[in-house]
């Protein structure tokens, strides 16, 4: 797995739950993240660090993110010092990132970095995160960050700031290069048309996925992420004219083709799969 690849959904298992770990690693997600920041208790951190070492050095073959702890908590350097060690971490994931220190210090050992912006700090950072050298994409943390503002969530109220966010967050990512940047967890693992509804929204944002927290919203995430066979039908007889006649401005169904939509369609074909 790498994060160089296209990816829709990325599961999240706890770190003190290694019997959890292979059957995260088959549910089906792009990537796994073992969790060793808000899923695992204080006084379990040092033993659940050590349930990922052994786990990757017995699974040499396994590949997975890792989300350490934010960068301000004691247990930061030893989370970087294992993830640095062990080929089968094949990035980080950077919990409240506030400044490009915190992704210079996680990226000066040698992983790609995934920061998560879920502070208003991270958000007004924005700009010094997305351009830090090792930062592969961006994603989101609306929970912590609505705690933070006192938005109530599941409002009218919270969509606009969340989505006012999202924007600078796509915005960012567009302008750095990056590659297009993840949405939060949807907590309510049970609503899976809730979930499918906010997917379907974020996706026509520009976001490529989301984060998860239970197996059951993979398949949800996956689907609703994937190009319908509509589109990819579409982006084919975009291609295949274009391809043809060398020509960039003609119509397909009715409709204007030209530079910008026959790039759309070759990226639609890109991500099939």
């Amino acid at each position: 797995m790498s994060t160089t690849q296209p990816m829709r959904c990325a599961l999240f298992v706890p770190a003190s739950r290694p019997e959890r770990f292979a059957k995260a690693l088959q549910a089906g997600a792009d990537a796994v993240i073992i969790d060793l920041e808000d899923a695992v208790e204080h006084g379990l951190k040092d033993q659940a660090r050590e349930s990922v070492r052994q786990f990757l050095t017995e699974n040499p073959q396994a590949s997975v993110l890792v989300r350490v702890n934010d960068a301000t908590t004691r247990w930061f350097a030893q989370d970087i010092d294992m993830c640095a060690s062990l080929p089968g971490v094949a990035a980080v994931v950077l919990p409240k990132a506030e400044s490009a220190i915190h992704v210079r210090q996680v990226f000066s050992r040698g992983k790609p970095v995934m920061p998560i912006i879920e502070s208003a700090r991270g958000v007004l950072s924005l700009a010094e995160i997305a351009a830090a050298p090792g930062v592969t994409r961006l994603s989101f943390g609306s929970l912590d960050l609505m705690l933070e503002t006192g938005t109530q969530p599941e409002t009218e109220g919270a969509g606009v700031l969340l989505d006012h966010i999202r924007c600078q967050i796509l915005l960012h990512s567009a302008m750095n290069g990056l590659e297009q940047p993840f949405d939060g967890v949807y907590p309510n693992f049970a609503d899976l048309d809730g979930l499918a509804a906010v997917a379907g929204k974020i996706r026509d944002m520009g976001f490529a996925g989301m984060l998860s927290i239970h197996p059951k919203q993979v398949a949800v995430i996956q689907s609703v992420f994937a190009p319908s066979e509509a589109d990819l039908a579409w982006a084919a007889r975009v291609v295949e004219q274009a391809d043809a006649t060398g020509s960039l401005a003609f119509q397909v169904d009715g409709k204007m083709v030209d530079a910008p939509v026959i790039a759309r369609a070759r990226r639609l074909l890109a991500l099939k799969g």
